[in-house]
């Protein structure tokens, strides 16, 4: 296979990739999940512990310390928590995808220089492990909403159709951001400064009515506002999903996802003359 040849930057060919590969990205997304917890004592119980922990630190802070509610009604510190913690699934798993984007290549250069491997599959991976922990983290709050409410809103059962939209865009800025920390290596130091930007900047930890109405444009215009809002109406409040907003934002994460591809198959000839 010539590095240096140029490579297919159609959806479909993006698809067919996809479905190809794809017993080697579920075995690869295993290995990622296993592995980040090999040698560990607890091993995947971390998977829990870690949401869990981070939900009770900042269910303490804001909700204790800064006195944070969301405003409806008599409201308990458990439901502050569950309404918190959809939040935080949202922009985790978001975040976790394009942290790690920029160190993709760098950290599998082999697969560059010595093996055919199909690298557009790299971000998928690293995908797959969020969408794990994501699960992980979902089912705790199901399950503490159910202890909480002793029921489970049955309009749940949306929340797929709510994540499937995120992880489209998520993937487009992977596949760009991916290449970009080929050649800027600086990008990898400044991702995570931007994600955590984009938390604080978006109805993680208050509701989007709590701010000033002059500030509300810039929190709507953060890509992860319209998820977790959406989120919370299924998974909180029981209400169906807005399914026109919905279907703008799945077309827009589509163009955004065949950019940064279409950026990454043109960028990768390039890759083993900088590594």
């Amino acid at each position: 296979m010539n590095p240096h040849a140029s490579q297919p930057v159609s959806l479909a060919a993006l698809a067919r990739s996809l479905w190809r590969n794809r017993q080697l990205i579920m075995q690869m997304t295993r290995r990622e999940v296993v592995g980040r917890y090999k040698g560990s004592v607890m091993g995947l119980l971390w998977s829990f512990l870690n949401p869990v922990f981070m939900l009770v630190v900042y269910t303490f802070v804001f909700s204790v310390v800064f006195k944070a509610r969301w405003g409806v009604g008599d409201e308990s510190k458990t439901q502050f928590a569950v309404v918190l913690f959809v939040g935080m699934i949202v922009h985790g798993l978001f975040a976790e995808v394009l942290n790690r984007a920029p160190g993709l290549i760098l950290a599998n250069v082999n697969y560059v220089k010595k093996v055919v491997f199909p690298l557009e599959i790299l971000p998928t991976i690293t995908m797959g492990a969020a969408l794990f922990h994501s699960l992980v983290s979902l089912l705790v709050l199901l399950t503490a909403f159910a202890i909480f409410n002793s029921y489970v809103q049955w309009t749940a059962v949306f929340i797929p159709l709510i994540l499937l939209p995120l992880v489209i865009l998520s993937l487009g800025f992977a596949w760009m951001l991916a290449s970009l920390g080929v050649f800027l290596r600086d990008v990898g130091q400044t991702i995570g400064l931007v994600t955590t930007v984009m938390m604080f900047l978006s109805p993680v930890f208050f509701p989007v009515t709590a701010l000033p109405e002059e500030y509300r444009p810039i929190i709507m215009a953060n890509p992860l506002t319209f998820i977790i809002e959406q989120a919370r109406e299924v998974l909180i409040w029981g209400r169906l999903p807005d399914w026109a907003g919905l279907g703008i934002y799945t077309g827009a994460a589509l163009m955004v996802a065949w950019a940064g591809y279409a950026w990454f198959q043109k960028t990768r000839k390039g890759f083993a003359d900088v590594l």
